[in-house]
């Protein structure tokens, strides 16, 4: 009931606030052209005086008529805009409804194709909680949203994932989450066009707003569109790494008075190529070697993907919007091919015997999601209505095919085993956010949400009859589990930035029900929780040139539900997957202090301490020879470091970014066989560059080179690894085409190294993800290539945690 209450008080504080508003007025018009013939469909749009932004815009109708509504007393600027003409503007003093006089456009001298464009340099700007990368009207947005986001400062593609501060970031766009998963958002970003994106916000601290699993958010903001019409693309790319792969697509826009309309689809065949060698010591009574366990692994996967994504808008009137969109990914087919060839040898590499193992896994899955939006402009603020559903559907099969030989080398026996999993899942969240702005200076956010979960899981194991081909029920690796998740939460931010001092402060209240049942096992896992998250950022500008600033903020990550699940899947006879019902959720806090100086130079010092980090351990046992990757919560494990950054403009055509951070990381637990407690210093360092070539800006480079030392990952020391790429992409056929060129693992130096070496733990693991390729694409533009985009795809929070185990 004190729950209820707490929500019951929070819709109050919605609704209340709602109620407050102040007086608002309009502006009317008409635009004619030199002839005195109306323009229809020019942009209006209205610009505050002090600093140009954005405040409200409308388009002329088929007579050149244009009303804007709903706009606060104040100063601004008017401007009036439309193809082939140029621009008008006009400050307006704003005391009571204003009938403007006739705007009459004047024709550009120059056509088109004669006008020089000229590009604006990327600017960058700190923040306490984050950092905004401004990129609108630079030679960047002629590429893909992937290419800027490399251009970003501070954010990097490792592993196909996109890394920021040695973590993944939620992913959004116009402040949507994009719910897809790592390797899928990256192919989202590569087809997609960066032409109207106006900004990259790194909010490493972020408001309450967000949800508390939150950590670092990296929010794509796009131009926003009055341009009413058409426009499209296609694109396709080639890739050759150890095998070619392709993708291709296309995307298509439209707008006009009452509705937009965005849709994206894109056709993916990937074959990827995974080496490994995993070494495993195994030991006696007192810790001494008995056996090395030697496994050279090779994995080949097969995968088909269509991603399909569209948004449809529905402009009621000027105060109401209504909005569909929907995200949907299928893969009709993916086949992974393992290949583990395993010498057993002695401390003294005498040979003891070996064996290979064979597995073939076979499977589709799907993932579709929709949200329906509802945004109304208040008198004085703005309220959001969100409620999103996703269907999500899992299945494998999975055939293992074992040969065992002697210590002479001689054919000794065989086995084999079949499984067949899968997983299905609902999930259904809605949410109300109401924002306020109280004055020039000061705003507030509030709002509640409610988000459910459901996933059935099952997995049925049969060992197979060598001679006869029979199969026969493991019920000891036979399982189902239904899984049950329901969050409630409300939240408020208060917001406040003046000349001298910007400050954040929030709070965020999570009410966590979870409830797992595993039924063979008749195991019963229930968590219920109640959790208060704060964050605060608070920024002193002592001047134009320097500013210092700190930051805190408690947030959670829950655990993944395939690691709920207490199923075993079996890899081979001496390698299987477990999962752990009893794992707990991680708290995280963080605490920053850091300046910013000449406006290009940053120093930090932060500390975080995590309250039962989650980490998938590979866990030795020296009586059976079996290895389990296992998911388990840590004691502790503490974080602290300082970095260093530094961006600046070295001449008007290269851009550079160099950071640089010195870290410790502490990490303690018990498993029950004693006391591990490891301790890391480490350091990473980044080195970012980018050129724009010719008189017309058409050639862009990036060149990136990250260093990650030797550092302390779930109990594991991971060894030094240098990454690099090259990127290239230049804009033909009068900036209606552009041609891209991608070179990864310049130095081929990527290899990702592990080693456990604790209690009786001794073992090691290399791979080889495949992440050397060349990749060289295409888009062409058409249609009219002016406007700006609807495209707002988003993520669920609970998403990021709907994924398969990565084996």
């Amino acid at each position: 009931m004190k729950v209820i209450n707490k929500f019951v008080f929070a819709i109050s504080c919605v609704l209340l606030s709602a109620s407050v508003f102040g007086q608002q007025f309009s502006i009317t018009g008409k635009i004619y052209d030199q002839a005195n013939q109306p323009i229809a469909y020019a942009n209006i749009v209205l610009l505050k005086t002090q600093d140009s932004t954005f405040v409200t815009g409308t388009t002329s109708n088929d007579f050149g008529e244009y009303t804007t509504n709903e706009i606060a007393s104040g100063s601004y600027i008017l401007k009036a805009s439309f193809i082939g003409f140029e621009d008008f503007l006009q400050q307006v003093s704003l005391e009571n409804d204003i009938e403007f006089e006739t705007i009459v456009l004047k024709e550009a001298v120059e056509s088109l194709s004669e006008v020089e464009i000229i590009y604006k340099k990327p600017t960058l700007k700190k923040e306490a909680d984050r950092l905004v990368f401004n990129v609108e009207n630079t030679a960047l947005i002629e590429g893909t949203i992937l290419q800027v986001i490399k251009s970003t400062p501070g954010v990097f593609i490792l592993d196909s994932g996109i890394i920021i501060k040695g973590s993944e970031p939620t992913v959004y766009i116009n402040n949507r989450k994009v719910q897809l998963t790592s390797d899928e958002l990256v192919q989202l970003l590569e087809s997609s066009s960066a032409n109207n994106i106006k900004s990259i916000e790194v909010i490493t601290n972020p408001p309450a707003r967000y949800d508390a699993e939150s950590g670092v958010v990296l929010n794509i903001i796009m131009s926003k569109n009055l341009i009413t019409g058409y426009r499209g693309s296609v694109f396709t790319n080639y890739t050759q790494g150890v095998f070619p792969r392709y993708n291709t697509g296309t995307s298509h826009f439209f707008k006009n008075k009452k509705v937009s309309f965005n849709l994206n689809y894109s056709y993916t065949n990937d074959k990827i190529n995974r080496n490994g060698v995993n070494v495993i010591n195994y030991l006696d009574n007192n810790d001494a070697i008995e056996e090395i366990w030697k496994s050279d692994i090779n994995r080949n996967i097969w995968s088909e993907t269509h991603n399909l994504n569209f948004n449809f808008d529905y402009f009621i009137n000027d105060k109401n919007t209504l909005s569909l969109s929907s995200s949907m990914l299928y893969l009709p087919y993916f086949k992974n091919r393992d290949s583990n060839n395993t010498i057993i040898i002695d401390d003294n590499s005498g040979f003891l015997s070996r064996f290979k193992a064979n597995g073939l896994s076979r499977g589709n899955k799907y993932n579709i999601g929709f949200d329906l939006d509802f945004v109304h402009q208040l008198k004085k603020g703005q309220l959001l209505l969100n409620t999103h559903y996703t269907t999500y559907n899992y299945e494998t099969t999975q055939n293992v095919f074992s040969d065992f030989f002697d210590q002479n080398n001689a054919f000794e026996s065989a086995s084999a085993f079949n499984t067949n999993a899968n997983q299905d899942t609902k999930i259904f969240t809605s949410k109300i956010d109401y924002s306020l702005p109280i004055n020039d200076t000061s705003n507030l956010e509030t709002g509640v949400k409610y988000s459910n979960i459901k996933t059935n899981s099952d997995i049925a194991q049969f060992d197979v009859d060598i001679n006869t081909g029979n199969e026969q029920i493991n019920l000891q690796n036979t399982d189902a589990f239904n899984y049950e998740e329901k969050v409630f939460a409300a939240y408020s931010n208060y917001g406040l930035g003046t000349d001298k001092w910007s400050l954040s402060l929030g709070l965020r209240l999570e009410q966590t029900n979870i409830k797992g049942i595993s039924g063979t096992n008749n195991i019963i896992n229930t968590q219920n929780y109640l959790e208060w998250f704060p964050n605060a950022s608070l920024q002193y500008n002592i001047s134009d040139r320097f500013n210092v600033y700190t930051n805190y903020k408690r947030s959670i990550a829950r655990p993944d539900y395939t690691y709920l699940n207490p199923f075993q899947f079996f890899l081979n006879e001496f390698a299987v997957v477990v999962g752990n019902p009893n794992l707990t959720p991680v708290f995280k806090d963080r605490f920053v202090i850091g300046s910013t100086l000449f406006k290009f130079f940053t120093i930090e010092a932060y500390y975080q301490n995590f309250d039962g980090n989650i980490s998938e351990f590979p866990i030795q046992n020296n009586d059976t020879n079996i290895i389990s990757y296992t998911p388990v919560n840590l004691d502790k494990t503490i974080d602290f470091g300082f970095d260093f950054e530094v961006y600046f403009n070295v001449t008007k055509d290269w851009s550079l970014y160099f950071g640089n951070s010195f870290y410790n990381i502490e990490e303690e637990t018990n498993f029950g066989e004693g006391f591990i407690k490891q301790s890391q210093w480490s350091n990473y360092s980044a080195l970012q560059n980018n050129f724009t070539f010719l008189k017309d800006k058409s050639l862009n480079v990036n060149l990136t080179v990250y260093w990650a030392g030797k550092n302390l990952q779930g109990l594991a020391i991971s060894e030094d690894r240098l990454v690099s790429y090259l990127s290239l992409s230049k804009t033909i056929l009068e900036k209606k085409g552009v041609i891209s060129l991608l070179v990864s693992d310049l130095f081929n130096t990527q290899e990702f190294r592990a080693s456990n070496r604790y209690l009786n733990q001794f073992n090691t693991r290399t791979i080889d993800a495949d992440n050397r390729y060349i990749k060289l694409g295409f888009r062409y533009k058409f249609g009219n290539t002016k406007l700006k985009t609807n495209e707002h795809i988003k993520e669920q929070e609970e998403l990021k945690r709907l994924r398969e185990k990565d084996n």
